[in-house]
């Protein structure tokens, strides 16, 4: 007598149980779900169906659009490791230097065309959290605005084009990934200018938490110097986004055009040398590693679990819910905001993709709506603890005196917009589907 003895809802219950407690041994999630399916496998169908757990690992690594997450991956590093992006920064500042809180709102704004150039989570915040932290802080800002724009502005790596988050849902749920570039445009530009209001607003009100930028610093750089540092990442955001929304190119023609712009960049402010190359194809290696290994595991259990009869379990379990469709969405973004308190979003979006969203078109619901949802969602989990990634990766490069007490208290008005905003989709899903209507 095997496995499949115990029935479905049992072995819902053990398949993914028997991964989370895995999980928390500290075992890699690809590992640990690699592991889970291969046991599944044996003892629901038997040692002949393990050439299933071999196809579906294959299946991820020939993914074409996968092609596109390390070509942006190399560019965000090359234009990091270049100085590229500090240079942005630098040039920001004087446009943005006079207003009260202006260095906060630049740094967000900052982050989100960074997040335009690399659609990568963390660099960002680490890249701020070294630029813009220890200005703030010299300048007198309230520890509150200055953690909170860098680590908020840093999260909108999750859902600006080009994310990674869109491009891992688009490829797993069989979603056109253009179409979630153009949906999440809307919300991801809403979402900055609720983070930019609530800094403008405080610092009105209370000048002391974000006072301008002095004089004889804006004066050490000219608006033509501050123009010059900013027009080539503007450039190559127009040229890789602009391309995709014209339909020009795909998703992964616009990632190796974008390597190519930043490649040129370098040649031309004189930067290109072979360290530079050589450190971010490593990063761009370490971190594909990452998503593939997660992915392939993934892949594989949620696969095994939809042969053993999960996915109909699952869509019968939601559907007949004595619940309104909506009531049904709030207790998946529930769900997955729990899995994001103590889980990597890779690890999420493989895991409950799969499941989730043959439920919500089941519902009658948009899939494209429902990855700005996930992507929000997803953004929330960045900063929400315990795991909240965000913190750690600031508190990383952050001085000493800042503290993860601090950093977490600082998140709070922020997670709150988020949550707001996250709200705001849900009720008017026309915002993001605007464009296809």
């Amino acid at each position: 007598m095997g496995l499949e003895a115990i029935g479905i809802e049992a072995g819902t219950w053990l398949i993914f149980g028997l991964a989370f407690a895995i999980l928390l041994t500290g075992v890699p999630l690809g590992f640990a779900t690699s592991a889970v399916a291969i046991v599944f496998t044996l003892g629901w169908f038997g040692p002949d169906a393990l050439t299933l757990v071999s196809a579906r690992m294959y299946g991820i690594v020939t993914e074409y659009s996968l092609i596109a997450i390390p070509m942006f991956v190399l560019m965000a590093s090359l234009l990091d490791r270049s100085g590229l992006s500090a240079d942005m920064f630098q040039g920001m500042r004087i446009f943005a230097g006079r207003l009260r809180g202006g260095v906060a709102i630049q740094t967000v704004i900052v982050a989100f065309f960074m997040a335009a150039m690399s659609g990568i989570i963390g660099g960002e915040t680490v890249l701020l959290g070294m630029l813009a932290l220890p200005q703030m802080l010299k300048l007198g800002y309230a520890k509150g605005i200055a953690i909170g724009s860098v680590c908020a502005g840093g999260a909108l790596g999750t859902m600006i084009p080009p994310s990674i988050v869109l491009i891992i849902y688009g490829m797993v749920t069989r979603t056109s990934i253009s179409d979630l570039f153009i949906a999440t445009i809307t919300p991801g530009t809403i979402l900055m200018l609720c983070y930019i209001f609530y800094i403008g607003i405080r610092c009105y009100l209370r000048p002391g938490d974000g006072p301008p930028l002095p004089e004889e610093e804006r004066r050490q750089t000219s608006i033509k110097e501050a123009i010059n540092l900013v027009i080539l990442p503007l450039v190559l955001i127009t040229m890789v986004l602009g391309t995709i929304f014209a339909g020009i190119a795909t998703i992964t023609e616009a990632a190796s055009m974008g390597v190519a712009g930043a490649f040129f960049m370098l040649l031309i402010k004189g930067r290109l040398n072979f360290d530079i190359v050589n450190r971010s194809i490593d990063q761009a290696f370490n971190t594909c590693g990452i998503i593939i290994w997660a992915g392939m595991g993934a892949i594989a259990i949620v696969g095994i679990y939809n042969l053993m009869g999960g996915g109909r379990y699952m869509e019968e379990v939601f559907t007949g819910m004595d619940a309104t469709p909506i009531v049904i969405i709030l207790i998946m973004m529930g769900s997955l905001f729990l899995l994001g308190t103590f889980m990597d979003w890779i690890g999420i979006a493989f895991l409950t993709l799969p499941i989730f969203v043959p439920i919500v078109v089941a519902l009658g619901y948009d899939p494209i709506w429902f990855g700005i949802l996930f992507s929000i969602n997803m953004q929330v989990a960045f900063m929400s603890p315990p795991l909240g990634p965000s913190a750690f990766f600031l508190k990383s490069v952050a001085p000493p005196e800042i503290s993860l007490f601090d950093i977490y208290k600082a998140f709070i008005p922020f997670v709150c917009i988020q949550i707001c905003v996250l709200i705001l989709m849900l009720l008017f899903p026309q915002i993001a589907l605007w464009p296809f209507q």
